[in-house]
């Protein structure tokens, strides 16, 4: 019997989704192109994307041109080490990038989320192993009630579903509402999120001994995640890697 219901189940499940594919056919995130499935980006688009790969900086997760070797960092973390391990991005911030991004953040659409997590998991393969807790970057209350989710909570929840991993949306708070970061300076930027975030009390118990990963949307000039790792850090966390789906090069307009 149980055989027969499971299989009745998928019957349904399969009727039902080619109804909604009549109802509301496919159609890319971006140019709303018809696609072959949900949550997809057509041919074109997706050839706009602009994966980042081998070789990178391990610290950074920074492309570069040519492989420079394998322990070689990248200028950028020399000059400025970073406080967290490890980053790593799916994408560079390119225009189709851009797009995805605000339409995630301003525009009410988590479902574009789905799309982001599933490049964010491949682009973070090096962090599974270790069964890491993934944390979000946390909005203020009201800035969160006013656009109802937080686009970073969305990526983590689902991040973790697809990995099986851990998240605690909760283990780090904004305790005070900060001023957009677009169209500040990197300066600006770091002085906005300074002292900004805190992570809660019972933090390393809720950890466990488990290394965290913060998940964001973009990275520009990492002033905000370097800002979350320092308020974990404080809590005692000593192992602290960062993943987001987009990721600003040198040289990009942060506008």
């Amino acid at each position: 019997m149980q055989v027969v219901s499971r299989g009745v189940a998928a019957t349904l499940g399969r009727w039902r989704s080619g109804v909604l594919d009549l109802l509301y056919p496919p159609m890319c995130l971006n140019c709303d192109a018809p696609v072959a499935t949900h949550d997809a980006l057509c041919a074109s688009c997706f050839a706009d994307l602009r994966p980042i790969t081998a070789p990178l900086c391990p610290r950074l997760g920074l492309p570069f041109e040519v492989a420079i070797g394998e322990d070689a960092v990248s200028a950028e973390a020399i000059a400025d080490p970073p406080p967290f391990d490890r980053a790593r991005s799916a994408v560079l911030y390119t225009e189709i990038a851009r797009t995805l991004v605000s339409r995630l953040k301003y525009g009410d659409r988590p479902e574009l989320a789905r799309f982001c997590a599933r490049l964010m998991v491949a682009a973070g393969h090096e962090f599974w192993s270790e069964r890491p807790v993934l944390v979000p970057v946390p909005l203020y209350p009201m800035r969160q009630f006013r656009r109802r989710y937080n686009q970073s909570t969305e990526l983590t929840r689902l991040i973790g579903r697809m990995t099986g991993l851990a998240h605690d949306p909760l283990l780090v708070r904004r305790k005070r509402q900060t001023r957009q970061q677009v169209g500040l300076t990197a300066d600006a930027r770091a002085r906005n999120v300074s002292g900004a975030f805190e992570a809660s009390p019972d933090t390393l118990a809720r950890l466990g001994g488990r290394p965290v990963v913060i998940v964001d949307d973009v990275i520009t000039t990492g002033a905000t995640v370097k800002a979350v790792t320092k308020a974990l850090q404080k809590a005692g966390v000593d192992r602290i890697d960062v993943l987001s789906f987009a990721r600003v090069s040198a040289g990009t307009d942060l506008s």
